[in-house]
């Protein structure tokens, strides 16, 4: 069989996203950091690679599978209660050590996630994918798992299927994009996730990363068009300061008070096991720092039942609940049709259902045995 770089290798065609030099070099451009990448060598992502002066990519594959809440990617002001298709590959631009899919995204940099990751490997079609998505009662389709940015020809084959078939499209992506990737992504893809890692450029290029190139993926799918919504894992110690919080909902005001921040908890995963865990407290304290410097939908997640009223959707004009939600399980659905306050007539942004009586409600007890559903593609 081979090994996985030589499975995956095979499971590869041209590229788009890049352009050609004359000495057989190509500039890959479908992440931020813009690989110069050389004839038989890789860009930083170990997955997308110079084959003779021809940029070969990702394709024909996933290594994650699953049909499961659209507020676990999190959204939370699309299509509430609905249920996400949600496919990865393997490989990512960032070397988190904290990193809950490190199997899928750090398979070809980590030993240990090799054969697991490996055997996740499956064939497939765009068609195969979506039709698997539409058994499963699926409304939105998500590239996720892994870094959906160095996969993007792939991700936009699978969307155009998708949409043809009436469903949703999103990107639950760390951010590090490029116009030209965006302007590739933007006819097919509804909303985009970003990962909001912390507000210092030391820490993120520890990460991987840099700070510059993720705000200016917000800034940029915000003027764009797509539905923007940001999650920044808080981790004691590394991005807790309220100085840090502060700074980070200050950018997202600057750009749009109506842009919804999941402040979420860390838990020891992967290489990073000193921390202590978020608590609560943490979480609320952050929430209110968001609220504090002005944005109007605040979210405190992964901890259900424990962070107050942060997990509901408000009325930014009349504090009315539109939206009530433990974890991922809508208990309450109160807006109108026309995705308004039903008390002030406020206009509340989003991709609603025109269908208010059609949302799937649930109960409480449902977080407890609802799971993924996997699907066969």
């Amino acid at each position: 069989m081979g090994t996985l770089a030589e499975v995956l290798d095979g499971l590869t065609v041209e590229g788009e996203l890049y352009r050609r030099h004359d000495d057989g070099s190509v500039d890959c451009y479908a992440c931020g950091h813009r690989c110069l990448i050389r004839p038989g060598k890789r860009g930083i992502c170990k997955v997308r690679f110079n084959d003779g002066g021809v940029l070969r990519v990702p394709w024909g594959y996933v290594a994650a599978l699953q049909c499961d809440p659209t507020e676990k990617k999190p959204f939370f002001h699309v299509l509430p209660g609905s249920d996400t298709l949600t496919f990865g590959m393997l490989g990512c631009d960032f070397h988190c050590p904290y990193c809950q899919n490190w199997v899928t995204s750090q398979a070809l940099r980590d030993p240990a996630s090799d054969d697991i990751a490996g055997s996740t490997v499956r064939r497939t079609t765009p068609a195969e994918l979506v039709a698997g998505g539409l058994r499963m009662g699926a409304q939105v389709v998500a590239s996720s798992y892994n870094e959906p940015l160095i996969t993007s020809e792939w991700s936009r084959a699978v969307f155009e299927e998708a949409r043809r078939a009436g469903l949703v499209c999103a990107y639950v992506s760390n951010g590090n994009a490029t116009p030209e990737v965006l302007d590739y992504l933007r006819p097919w893809v509804t909303a985009y996730k970003v990962d909001l890692k912390t507000m210092r450029d030391k820490a993120y290029r520890q990460l991987g990363g840099v700070l510059d190139h993720v705000l200016e993926t917000i800034r940029g799918t915000h003027e764009a068009g797509f539905w923007v919504e940001v999650v920044t894992l808080i981790i004691p110690g590394f991005n807790d300061s309220t100085d840090e919080l502060m700074d980070a909902a200050r950018f997202l005001v600057s750009i749009s008070a109506d842009i919804p921040w999941h402040v979420t908890a860390f838990h020891k995963d992967y290489r990073m096991t000193d921390p202590d865990n978020t608590t609560a407290a943490t979480l609320i304290r952050a929430a209110e720092i968001g609220q504090e410097a002005g944005l109007h939908y605040v979210y405190a997640g992964n901890l259900p039942g424990q962070v107050g009223p942060y997990e509901n959707t408000m009325c930014p004009s009349c504090r009315t609940v539109l939206i009530e939600r433990l974890g991922y399980v809508i208990l309450g659905y109160h807006l109108t049709a026309d995705g308004c306050c039903p008390k002030c007539g406020v206009a509340v942004p989003g991709h609603w259902t025109s269908h208010p009586d059609e949302v799937r409600l649930g109960r409480a007890s449902d977080l407890f045995v609802r799971v993924p559903r996997r699907v066969r593609a």
